[in-house]
């Protein structure tokens, strides 16, 4: 992750100002301005770290909107934990030493990006540790896959989160990469028309994978030499007869499951053969995990 990049100052930035944590009131009229301190992030319960390397890039971007910068700061953390770590409940992951009222000022969207980058990636290791060995009797490694049902603005940051548990990451946008759906099949002239004009039009180096809800699109598929086929809202049993037909046919062409993935399925459908298994739950419906910051005053210097 380049934290500084301008897409993601971008979105800092873009919390800072939400919050306006130039304008903290509160904290100018009660923190003497030159008292520094101590802020610990302690994880409150289990879960898997993402998000650390926000932590400098908010105070960075707060002494830039601040009329008064608040001086340097220091951010400390144990040489084990980083990004896709696990860590225990109340076991503290970061120390920041800094001006008090920059701390006070900023804590809340710090808490707030990581929280839900941490809850993504702590979702997202259930589900990789959910389909964990199952190539010893598929042959085939399947990889948990996110999708683009992220929050708007953030994409990059939820993306980055399912690596952190151990993920892969599917398109960034839509100009990623080639993927034919229902409606593209649907607006398009059909499968076979659809899938002809992709594969003919696409630029150098561009898969084009073709979605498929039943039997007869599957075959469409497969006659129009598809180069990655994704298996949508099928029962495990249908996408173990699918992956058989697929790997005779094409058999060195990507195969992906999707639809409805939840952590009591997921399984079943890693044991049918796909090499990938897309959930939209890592990035809509992930619940952010519980961090805190306890503050307090720092008689040293540094």
């Amino acid at each position: 992750m380049d934290w500084n990049s301008k897409r993601v100052r971008a979105i800092i930035d873009g919390a800072l100002a939400e919050d306006k944590a130039s304008q903290d009131v509160t904290t100018a009229l009660t923190i003497p301005p030159r008292l520094r301190a101590t802020g610990t992030i302690i994880a409150k319960q289990a879960c898997i770290v993402s998000g650390l390397g926000c932590i400098p890039i908010f105070f960075e971007a707060f002494a830039k909107m601040s009329a008064t910068p608040p001086g340097r700061f220091e951010i400390i953390s144990h040489p084990e934990i980083f990004d896709g770590v696990r860590v225990k409940k109340g076991q503290p992951i970061a120390v920041i030493r800094h001006n008090a009222a920059a701390i006070l000022s900023c804590e809340r969207v710090i808490l707030n990006l990581m929280q839900r980058m941490s809850g993504i990636a702590t979702l997202t290791n259930e589900y990789v540790k959910a389909v964990a060995g199952t190539k010893a009797k598929t042959g085939i490694a399947t990889k948990i896959l996110d999708t683009r049902k992220t929050i708007p603005g953030l994409r990059i940051l939820d993306k980055y989160a399912v690596v952190c548990g151990g993920g892969v990451n599917h398109r960034l946008n839509l100009q990623d990469g080639i993927l034919i759906k229902n409606n593209h099949i649907s607006l398009g002239g059909g499968l076979p028309v659809a899938l002809a004009n992709a594969l003919k039009g696409r630029k150098q180096g561009q898969m084009v994978q073709v979605e498929v809800r039943s039997e007869a699109e599957l075959q469409e598929a497969i006659s129009g030499d598809a180069e990655s086929i994704l298996l949508d809202n099928m029962k495990p049993a249908a996408v173990k007869k699918a992956v058989k037909q697929i790997r005779k046919a094409l058999p060195t062409i990507p195969i992906e499951a999707s639809g409805n993935m939840n952590l009591k399925t997921v399984r079943a459908y890693a044991l049918a053969g796909p090499d990938l298994i897309s959930v939209g739950a890592l990035t809509h419906s992930a619940v952010a995990v519980d961090l805190s910051m306890r503050i307090t005053v720092d008689q040293s210097t540094f």
